[in-house]
């Protein structure tokens, strides 16, 4: 356990920090595998309207610094490719 004043705030700052890191990442996540989960059903009308609110979490979360912003951009690339090739097919 910290024993200097500092180091106590520092422990308080690190977990408060932690859980909105977390949120913004969960949210991002739980939106991205809902995407997925329309594909795999078929349902690429929900997908498509999925696919604005995870971009902008996603670029939400790496604005915080929960995630890198190339990572957002990663993530957002890979499943709007999805979503536009099960809407062209």
């Amino acid at each position: 356990m910290a024993h200097t004043k500092s180091a106590r705030k520092r422990i308080r700052q690190s977990q408060k920090r932690r859980l909105l890191n977390r949120y913004h990442i969960s949210r991002m996540k739980t939106t991205l595998k809902r995407i997925r989960e329309a594909l795999k059903k078929g349902d690429i009308e929900t997908a498509e309207n999925l696919l604005p609110l995870a971009q902008k979490l996603a670029y939400r979360a790496a604005a915080k610094g929960a995630i890198p912003k190339n990572e957002a951009s990663r993530r957002i690339s890979r499943v709007s490719k999805l979503v536009n090739s099960k809407k062209s097919s």
